[in-house]
């Protein structure tokens, strides 16, 4: 259920960045390293990922978060260090990415 020793997908949200969205926070599956946006953010991509595939744990792709979170059983769960990078860009705006979030996106959260 976990591989430490795969990437992340990329810097921001895969689909979000496709398709010209935006996002609130990052989560990484920690299976295959996708990167997708966090329940609060209006495409819901992490939770649609652990749908999609069935890769039930995920981690905090945010600076400073070292959380796991299992949608399986709804709780955090330990893993172990991943392989880098740990984290979205340092320069990288929340929400993100920079110049893609609309002025009113508070009213867009969930």
């Amino acid at each position: 259920m976990i591989d430490p020793s795969v990437p992340p997908s990329g810097s921001g949200c895969v689909e979000c960045v496709a398709a010209g969205g935006w996002w609130v926070h990052l989560r990484r599956c920690a299976a295959c390293g996708h990167v997708g946006c966090c329940d609060t953010s209006p495409s819901q991509h992490a939770t649609r990922h652990f749908t999609e595939t069935g890769h039930p744990i995920i981690r905090s792709f945010e600076p400073g978060e070292e959380w796991f979170w299992d949608f399986s059983t709804q709780q955090m769960v330990s893993g172990p260090r991943l392989a880098p990078p740990e984290h979205h860009p340092l320069d990288q705006p929340v929400p993100g990415p920079a110049g893609g979030v609309p002025p009113d996106w508070q009213r867009h959260l969930h």
